[in-house]
């Protein structure tokens, strides 16, 4: 049996949850930056590091696991995902430490922001352990149709 057919799947109460959260993290932090008292650069770059860190951490996510499936991955694509998701982080924090801003819209910035990331970790798992298991019960529908029918000889 293999590894992705025999995970149990997310119940719907943790999907919704996972969707909620990622979008409050997004929001929250969007409506942050939409009320800061900075130039319009500096948001623009806060803002693209939210995408960046986004889009990093689920190619990471996925890229494990993948690899985890035996889902053919090039160790390259993995290194570049998790350096670009500590790139993101790494940016944002250096961000923050130059920033005139006070301690607490610092962390503010820092916790919607991971919890942004966390959450859309969670949600690409959640679609993806769907998606299995929808493929899965069509593939056991074909094969319980196919081993009902009788055969011509």
């Amino acid at each position: 049996m293999d590894n992705h057919q025999s995970q149990q799947s997310s119940s719907k109460a943790f999907n919704i949850a996972s969707i909620i959260v990622l979008a409050i993290g997004i929001v929250t932090y969007c409506i942050g930056l939409f009320n800061a008292q900075m130039q319009l650069n500096e948001k623009g770059y806060y803002l693209v590091i939210l995408l960046y860190g986004l889009f990093s951490a689920i190619s990471l996510q996925k890229s494990i696991r993948d690899k985890q499936e035996n889902i053919s991955t090039s160790s390259i694509y993995q290194l570049l995902s998790l350096i670009s998701t500590g790139a993101a982080i790494l940016l944002l924090m250096v961000g923050l430490y130059n920033a005139n801003l006070l301690l607490s819209e610092k962390g503010f910035y820092g916790i919607a922001y991971l919890m942004s990331l966390y959450a859309a970790v969670a949600v690409q798992k959640n679609i993806r352990d769907r998606e299995q298991a929808v493929q899965s019960e069509i593939t056991q529908i074909n094969y319980a149709q196919t081993a009902t029918q009788p055969t011509r000889d």
